[in-house]
């Protein structure tokens, strides 16, 4: 087990038979036949607050240099409207998406691809699905990745009339 900043991972597994009582001179069991070692990570991401955004704070950051992605449905958003300067991206394609070649994402989403070191912000309806992508997100490698736990139902009681469709 190890972690960081809220972040706990586990790894290495062993299938098969157990390892037999004491083993070769270096310390290591000899070769088994059957035995296969998998290397595993799960990691649990927290929800701690520095991968949270508030209201004001996601406001502020639309004003400068962020990738904020809505992961909502395409028709979420045809019907009830978006956050003005998100991209939408649901979050079933999230994974594909974040490892499309710079070509393709620019051509699916009209936007430039994000680089692993840009801030995102993620968003949806009420926090679930962007936490999970975040969670996703994070485990691709990208470094600076937050999400609107307020998500579209929070904003459009704070901003009515400056919902985009």
């Amino acid at each position: 087990m190890w972690g960081y900043r809220g972040l706990s991972c586990a790894a290495r597994v062993v299938l098969g038979a157990p390892r037999p009582a004491g083993g070769s001179r270096s310390g290591r069991s000899p070769r088994q036949p059957g035995l296969r070692t998998v290397n595993l990570i799960f990691c649990n991401f927290s929800t701690a607050a520095d991968y949270n955004v508030s209201y004001e704070e996601l406001k502020g950051l639309i004003k400068s240099q962020i990738t904020h992605i809505d992961v909502r449905e395409k028709w979420e958003i045809e019907q009830l409207g978006k956050i003005p300067g998100s991209i939408n991206i649901p979050v079933d394609e999230v994974v594909e998406a974040l490892q499309m070649n710079p070509k393709d994402f620019k051509e699916r989403y009209n936007q430039d691809m994000p680089a692993k070191s840009d801030h995102l912000v993620f968003s949806c309806m009420a926090g679930v699905r962007s936490k999970k992508a975040l969670d996703i997100a994070m485990s691709l490698g990208f470094s600076r990745v937050q999400h609107y736990a307020g998500g579209f139902e929070e904003w459009a009681k704070y901003e009515p009339s400056d919902l985009k469709k």
